[in-house]
């Protein structure tokens, strides 16, 4: 029997998995916000200490400018800017009685050049002896000190702030360049750094996510898996969780093999008992015909006779499932052929015409012939099962259609279709499993009453009607009519003989069903045509 595919699950956690990858980027940007964090702190620290260092130079410049300024001016009140050493761009002016006298300052080739009259105007509001000040003249951004001469005038001395403001300018780009670039390679080292941190978590993910897909649920199966021994180390917190995984891989390989070796003895078991079972009960019909062929029996002694031969052939029937059913369950070879499902098709519901002559059967075939590659016996018994269900589960006047078609994919598909009352939602679930039976959930409409034209609705049992009662022989008892599968019998083996059949060739089988209208569909793979 081939192995079942593996369903599909999600994929654990690795690099190229999203899961991982957001992982990685959060710790990035988390590490990244912290470096942009403590540059931003360590830049605006060295932008504040070098303005205050620049500042107090600029200050202590400005002063001696200021002097040089003062002491030129005693002597006849000459202009403060032609004193000796003042730098270029060195602003002076002198102010008398609210009015601005002798204001300029040295051009980039030592040449004097006038003020305006708006920066005359923000020299009249400085204030001799106060602190100074930074202001924006028509000439760029100075500072300027006022002091008062010997004589009573007021000297201005300002210097410029354009060399204060380039070198700050200068340190804020260096600082910026010199981040990005740390910043980039940090970044590009952290994500290195980070990627081969983790790299054991992936290698447990990956075991993680390759055990996920294993079928575990039957049959044998191989965990042979683990986490590496380099990623399974207890000394660390990844390595811890690497040798808890393989503890517990260890555990339900060893469960699983429990498990396996209790299901082939389940399985040897049912096959043994079978196979020893098809004698005495070979033996107990034959003697039951060779008695009914000599012996003379009251009519009561009849039909005991005759419940004992049905009950035989009832338990043979289900003894062959059962041998059926193992020998699928074991993998065994095929007897492989091409078979013609339309004509297969064809001679079941032939058959079943004979049996059921009160239900209505219909084959839609199409002109061509469907031709698969499988076994016609096993083959014929899936489409014979399905008639059967159909034919048990419902009442007379019931229509069954059995369609035979190809699918765009390549497959063969075969339908059962009736419209009798439905399989409870409940159960259709449940409805391929072995020893299932549908008595309870699959309503048979054949009770109280039929309508006279045997097309109509017919009467359900409720779902949960109470049980007839006993007679003295503690056999059930009913005064409805019983339904076509507790007349027959059940075992609840039928579609899980479907299933099993239907899986060993490759194809797959499904149920659909409302009141009214239940579907069988069998996909088979259809034969490669003949060269």
């Amino acid at each position: 029997m081939p192995e079942r595919p593996a369903k599909n699950r999600p994929s654990g956690l690795n690099w190229r998995n999203p899961s991982t990858w957001h992982l990685r980027t959060r710790l990035v940007l988390v590490a990244m916000a912290l470096l942009v964090a403590i540059c931003g702190a360590v830049g605006i620290v060295s932008y504040a200490s070098m303005d205050f260092f620049l500042t107090k130079q600029l200050d202590t410049q400005l002063e001696q400018a200021a002097v040089r300024a003062r002491d030129f001016g005693r002597s006849g009140r000459s202009d403060p800017l032609e004193a000796r050493g003042q730098a270029i761009g060195t602003l002076t002016a002198r102010i008398d009685d609210d009015s601005v006298r002798s204001a300029g300052f040295l051009s980039e080739d030592a040449t004097r050049e006038s003020l305006t009259d708006d920066d005359d105007e923000v020299l009249l509001e400085l204030s001799p002896w106060n602190l100074p000040v930074d202001r924006t003249l028509s000439a760029g951004a100075y500072r300027l000190v006022a002091a008062k001469a010997p004589d009573g005038d007021v000297i201005v001395t300002g210097l410029p702030l354009a060399e204060k403001q380039n070198t700050l300018a200068t340190m804020v780009w260096t600082m910026v360049l010199v981040s990005t670039g740390g910043l980039l390679v940090i970044g590009l080292a952290g994500t290195a750094l980070i990627r081969r941190t983790m790299k054991p978590l992936d290698q447990l993910s990956e075991v993680a996510t390759q055990v996920s897909r294993l079928p575990l649920d039957a049959g044998e199966v191989g965990l042979a898996v683990r986490v590496p021994a380099s990623a399974a180390h207890p000394g660390t917190e990844v390595g811890s969780v690497g040798h808890a995984l393989n503890m517990m891989l260890d555990n339900v390989s060893n469960a699983l093999e429990a498990r396996q070796k209790s299901e082939m003895k389940v399985r040897q078991f049912v096959a043994d008992a079978s196979h020893e079972l098809r004698t005495p009960l070979t033996a107990i019909r034959g003697y039951t015909e060779l008695m009914r062929m000599t012996e003379h029996f009251t009519p009561d002694g009849q039909k005991s006779l005759a419940r004992v031969q049905s009950q035989s052939e009832r338990m043979t029937t289900l003894v062959e499932d059962l041998l059926l059913l193992a020998r699928l369950d074991e993998g065994q070879p095929l007897k492989l052929s091409e078979v013609d499902l339309t004509q297969l098709a064809i001679e079941t519901v032939s058959d079943e015409k004979v049996m059921a002559p009160d239900r209505v059967w219909h084959l839609e075939l199409p002109e061509e012939p469907v031709v698969v590659r499988g076994d016609a016996t096993q083959l014929h018994q899936v489409l014979a099962n399905l008639l059967s269900n159909a034919r048990k589960h419902t009442g007379p006047g019931t229509t069954v259609v059995t369609g035979v078609t190809r699918s765009a994919d390549g497959y063969a598909v075969v339908t059962v279709t009736d419209n009798g009352p439905g399989i409870d939602p409940g159960f259709v679930d449940r409805v391929f499993a072995r020893f299932t039976r549908a008595d309870a959930s699959r309503k048979n409409p054949v009770a109280l009453t039929t309508p006279a034209s045997g097309r109509g609705s017919l009467p359900r049992r409720p779902l949960h009607s109470p049980r007839p009662p006993e007679s003295a022989a503690g056999v059930a008892t009913t005064t409805a009519p019983a339904t076509s599968a507790s007349v027959e019998g059940t075992s609840g083996l039928g579609l899980s003989i479907v299933q099993s059949i239907v899986e060993a060739h490759g194809g797959t089988v499904s149920v659909t069903s409302m009141p009214g209208r239940t579907k069988f569909t069998v996909r088979l793979p259809e034969a490669p045509p003949t060269a």
